[in-house]
């Protein structure tokens, strides 16, 4: 390709090779992001549907905790996000892409003043919704773990379909914690324990991570040295649940699952001062679960060479129950956390996984009521979600005119919107959105069913069901290598370092420049067909970065476009140059 010459925003080489860093956001940068109109302090309100003997919404006691939690914060707060911010933020966090150009275009030309209520829960119940949570999900507890004892896509389809039908938080962890790998209905939910090898010692400190928030590996050999609040009870306590268990291959179908035995203690010494000690099943501070009197037979089937273990009495099984009891206030605080960082950028606590005494919420009160209200709301996401989406905290402008260090007070105040790195799936799919690759892609499928499929095409063609369906699995292979590419280890992540490799990569992959060509459908080829640099400008900028251009970037457009004798090269340069810049990066 000809030298990159489109200087309209900041490209991949000084985004990435410079090292840019979400840690750095603090500073206010806006990314050329043109400055909001005029905005309302205060979102527009839904109709009223409580009566005067209810209680205010979460959203409202939310926002009403964080301003008060900051004696200046009207002086540190960003108004209302202008709708341009707003529609691209809420389709990355609740459908895992940016909205397309029609999307935003109806969304900005929509006069509601409860559009944004409406948005939300149509993307809330949409199948993409699904998906992202899929991903969100799978990052969390697999944390991009490459295993073979259970297919990916089984699992993944598992958690999909879970979020589909909106399952609650603790039926999903039940359903892990007590899977075994046997039951074929469930063996995808099994996928935690077979791939990690169901290493006892493994399991063990990613479920006090994962499922509680506390980082107990300092403490397996002796109580936590520099965190009083972490003992070496429990880590053995957590343990002590999967001790008997162990990994069990199926003679006839080669299947791992899990085995138990009836019998076996955990006992422990510390390496510091020798002291030894016992456990029962527990759960952090929780109190222990002891044996009940054995049963007069020990085992539904005694383990042997060939026979799977099943003891009468489980202590696997009660793993999940102990998890998921009202008294386990862990449990909850953890996951609305983990929703909180999800959402905002970053968690009322953090690191995620090292919350303890010394390391306090940001704002306990917030913590707390997002605790209650969760299990009160018998642990529904999609209603957590919700809530946090209504709130004029999430729903802040990024954009600041404060100085450096009054921008890092308002965003540990919550007091403005974070930046918040794309996710490599939320990457992935956006750019394939934004180049209108998925409208190559639908187009052909669509096609391929009606001659298939003559008389089932037009209901399925109208299905949004199907239209997801088919667009993961054409694309699948495609998003595949990209997220491979932009993917790091570990599991959810509030931070972003960029490597050189990605930047080449979008310098020269095979799949953005295939994203690129001007095929019937993308948006390279509809940018070809108008004849208005003016038009043009407003198109490229609302397809890829969900805004209409600044007068200067349209300027930038006219000029490039009359600098270029190849105006097909010309549009792919510029689409590119957009589809590489810091602001398509972030979520902001």
């Amino acid at each position: 390709m000809p030298p990159r010459r489109f200087q309209t925003i900041v490209v991949l080489a000084s985004m990435l090779i410079a090292g840019l860093r979400y840690g750095a956001q603090t500073e206010g940068a806006d990314f050329n992001v043109p400055p909001p109109p005029p905005l309302p302090t205060s979102i527009a309100p839904a109709p009223a549907e409580q009566t005067e003997s209810q209680t205010e919404p979460l959203r409202t006691d939310i926002d009403f905790l964080i301003r008060s939690a900051t004696p200046n914060f009207d002086s540190l707060a960003a108004p209302v996000s202008s709708d341009e911010e707003f529609v691209r933020r809420i389709y990355l966090d609740l459908a895992g892409t940016i909205p397309t150009s029609e999307q935003t275009k109806a969304f900005l030309k929509d006069g509601s003043p409860v559009k944004r209520e409406a948005l939300i829960d149509r993307l809330l119940g949409s199948p993409q919704h699904a998906r992202r949570m899929q991903y969100v999900f799978d990052e969390m507890l697999m944390e991009r773990r490459v295993g073979t004892d259970i297919p990916a896509t089984d699992w993944q389809a598992w958690l999909r379909n879970s979020f589909r039908d909106n399952k609650p938080w603790n039926q999903l962890v039940t359903e892990i914690l007590s899977a075994d790998g046997a039951d074929e209905k469930l063996r995808p939910a099994a996928k935690f324990y077979l791939d990690r090898k169901f290493d006892i010692d493994l399991v063990t400190r990613d479920i006090g991570r994962v499922f509680l928030g506390v980082d107990l590996e300092c403490a397996q050999c002796h109580d936590h040295p520099n965190i009083d609040d972490y003992l070496q009870r429990h880590y053995y306590g957590l343990s002590a649940f999967l001790k008997r268990s162990y990994l069990f291959t199926d003679s006839k179908s080669k299947k791992k699952m899990l085995g138990e035995k009836a019998e076996g203690d955990v006992k422990f010494t510390s390496v510091f001062t020798s002291e030894e000690g016992q456990t029962d099943p527990r759960v952090l501070n929780l109190p222990g679960i002891p044996d009940p009197e054995p049963a007069k037979e020990l085992y539904i089937a005694k383990p042997a060479g060939k026979v799977r273990g099943i003891p009468a009495y489980s202590r696997r099984m009660q793993f999940a129950k102990a998890m998921i009891t009202e008294d386990n206030v862990d449990f909850r605080t953890n996951i609305v956390n983990r929703l909180w960082a999800l959402m905002m950028g970053r968690g009322l606590v953090e690191p995620l996984d090292i919350r303890h005494s010394e390391n306090a919420p940001s704002n306990p009160e917030v913590l707390k009521l997002l605790a209650n209200e969760f299990l009160a709301h018998n642990y529904d996401i999609r209603w957590l979600i919700r809530e946090l989406a209504l709130t004029e905290t999430y729903q802040r402008s990024s954009i600041t005119s404060l100085n450096a260090t009054q921008a890092a007070k308002a965003a540990d105040a919550f007091a403005r919107g974070l930046l918040k790195p794309i996710s490599p799936e939320q990457l992935a799919w956006s750019s394939v959105v934004a180049t209108e690759f998925t409208f190559v892609t639908m187009n052909a499928q669509e096609a391929a069913l009606k001659k298939a499929e003559p008389e089932a095409a037009a209901v399925k063609i109208h299905d949004p069901l199907w239209r997801e369906e088919t667009l993961r699995k054409t694309l699948k292979s495609e998003l595949d290598v990209v997220v491979a590419r932009f993917a790091g280890q570990g599991g959810q992540k509030t931070s972003f370092e960029a490597t050189a490799d990605q930047a080449l990569f979008l310098i020269n992959g095979p799949n953005v420049q295939k994203w690129l060509q001007p095929q019937d459908g993308a948006l390279t080829d509809r940018l070809q067909k108008l004849d208005s640099p003016t038009e043009l400008a407003e198109e490229l900028y609302v397809a890829v970065l969900s805004r209409p251009p600044t007068d200067d970037e349209t300027t930038n457009v006219e000029n490039y476009l009359q600098s270029i004798s190849d105006r097909p090269t010309a549009i792919r340069e510029m689409t590119w140059a957009l589809l590489s810049s810091a602001e398509f990066r972030f979520n902001h």
